[in-house]
């Protein structure tokens, strides 16, 4: 196997990633950014017998990171049989065994932070601050599933048809083996988010992070494994889509994914062959009303967050906004002001406002979008221009304004550091221009008035919506279901959907005494009539 160098060239997978007399003191491509033992200690955790590797390069400076093992179909088989061995034990665990897990992973993860943060930010390139975000939220969602486990998974009792006669109680039974397919963009959140009350709900999971941020899943595996997760439970595969992706449908009894709205519909349709369930988060183009009796200094504070936090590459981030008529001139210069004030960077460093694109090929659909709505007449407010003096794949934060239907940008989501601005008259226009499109996963309001922020936000055909604030406000509260309408996915993760995803409902009722047919010597006609009279006596009552 071969793999592209960040300069074109080809190398084939395993052999040395540098060649000739390079000098790591002055071209960062000379030498490994990590040590080569601590590499191996992470991807030898991938099941891989194919002797075939992909190296992965840092979008900080283009410095080698590792060759990651690829995985054939015979390992993908092979890490769902030591896993559907592992979940057959532990789903006999104690809820509050698994429960103790996730809070020892609480406090290793906040411990480690360091570590993560650095992974995090060698692979993706973005901006510390935002990679600070991952380990935070993995934190608050082990811990939340930890405290609220019982609520979630233990039996519980349902009214049935008779009165104190039929006792009925519902268990929460697990789906088996899940199978995780995670993106790039929040390597460490998303590995661990969702496996995590897979794991909880007595799951084992099969994962395939995304290859390009690979050693972040992988340091995820490893501190599940030292909080107390059975390490056979948590399996880890390696390799493209299209190479594996089938065998890990094949062969899941749940699939979680997280990516592009085309791949998503690809995988629902495979799991729909299999009657197995699903649940996707996609992709979006998310809207951000400015009302406009909003505070226009905390609004342009959070349009910044929300347009450019991991330089766009966020899939709740904003990348459409409306503004009000009467505050629009002074919105408009104070987030142009604030927008061109940011820090630029890539680095491991603190400081930053923004980081790196994570490709160049990430990279070239920014500029795609930009330079296709500048040539048909889009007003350039702030950036656009790539930025190889501080990074390979640096870009400005771009605003945009004057984007019309015909421009790329107008209705494709671009997944990078580029918002358009949309001028409104009244709100109403504001909430059908936010629905414009077939995405529907977040959006933002910014309102003084909370009460009619809320009425608005009803109206808008988005999974989630935040009000004065971007997307931390639900994405944080780990209690709230996450996830999109439309062609923006299917499924929750988060609260009470994010973990009952992963099991099967089991209803056992026990009969005692009469039983549900006609008594001894009682016929049919008598019997129909006494259940008429019960059921006309519990709607008199008032009961359900």
């Amino acid at each position: 196997m071969t793999s592209q160098t960040p300069d074109g060239q080809s190398e084939p997978g395993g052999a040395p990633l540098v060649d000739g007399p390079a000098d790591p003191e002055h071209d960062p491509r000379a030498a490994y950014r990590l040590e080569p033992d601590y590499v191996a200690s992470l991807t030898e955790r991938i099941v891989s017998t194919s002797g075939e590797t992909v190296a992965v390069y840092s979008p900080l400076d283009g410095a080698p990171l590792a060759h990651i093992p690829q995985s054939s179909d015979d390992d993908v088989a092979e890490a769902f049989a030591r896993a559907r061995a592992a979940q057959a034990r532990w789903a006999r665990t104690p809820i509050e065994m698994r429960a103790a897990a996730l809070l020892r992973l609480h406090d290793l993860v906040l411990d480690r932070q360091d570590e993560i943060i650095d992974l995090t930010v060698l692979e993706s390139g973005k901006a510390r601050k935002h990679a600070f975000d991952e380990p935070i939220h993995i934190a608050l969602t082990a811990r939340y599933y930890a405290r609220t486990a019982e609520q979630h998974l233990e039996t519980r009792r349902t009214s049935g048809v008779m009165p104190v006669l039929t006792r009925v109680e519902v268990n929460r039974v697990p789906k088996g083996v899940v199978g995780i397919i995670s993106p790039w963009n929040y390597p460490f959140t998303m590995a661990l988010c969702d496996g995590i009350p897979a794991l909880l709900a007595g799951n084992a999971v099969v994962t395939k992070p995304d290859s390009q941020t690979m050693l972040t899943a992988l340091y995820g595996a490893q501190l599940l494994e030292e909080a107390g997760i059975p390490r056979d439970l948590w399996q880890v595969v390696s390799g493209p889509g299209r190479r594996i992706g089938g065998g890990i449908i094949g062969r899941a009894d749940y699939i979680c994914f997280t990516g592009s709205t085309a791949t998503g519909k690809v995988i629902a349709q495979q799991c729909a062959e299999r009657l197995i369930g699903c649940s996707l988060e996609l992709g979006g183009k998310n809207p951000i009303l400015i009302l406009r009796d909003a505070d226009v200094e905390k609004a342009a504070e959070g349009a910044v967050r929300g347009s450019f936090s991991n330089a766009g590459q966020l899939c709740v981030s904003m990348e459409r906004m409306f503004v009000a008529d009467q505050v629009y001139d002074r919105f408009v210069e104070r987030f142009v002001a604030r927008t061109k004030a940011m820090t630029l960077g890539a680095s491991l460093d603190w400081g930053n406002d923004m980081g790196s694109l994570i490709s160049a090929d990430q990279l070239a659909t920014v500029v795609a979008h930009v330079d296709d709505a500048v040539a048909k007449g889009a007003r350039v407010l702030a950036g656009g221009r790539a930025r190889p003096d501080l990074g390979p794949y640096v870009y400005e934060p771009t605003i945009l304004e004057g984007v019309t239907p015909d421009m790329t940008c107008f209705g494709e989501e671009t997944f990078g550091p580029v918002v358009s601005l949309y001028r409104f008259h009244d709100e109403a226009e504001a909430v059908a221009r936010a629905n414009d499109g077939e995405y529907g996963l977040n959006a933002s309001i910014y309102s003084r008035d909370g009460r009619r922020a809320r009425a608005l936000a009803a109206q808008i055909k988005c999974g989630t919506v935040n009000i004065n604030e971007a997307f931390g406000a639900t994405f944080a509260s780990i209690d709230s279901p996450m996830g999109g309408m439309r062609e923006s996915g299917m499924g929750r993760r988060q609260g009470s959907e994010g973990i009952h995803r992963y099991t099967e409902s089991q209803s056992v009722a026990t009969q005692r005494g009469l039983t549900l047919g006609p008594a001894f010597g009682m016929s049919d006609e008598t019997y129909a009539k006494v259940m008429t009279a019960s059921l006309r006596l519990m709607n008199k009552i008032g009961r359900a």
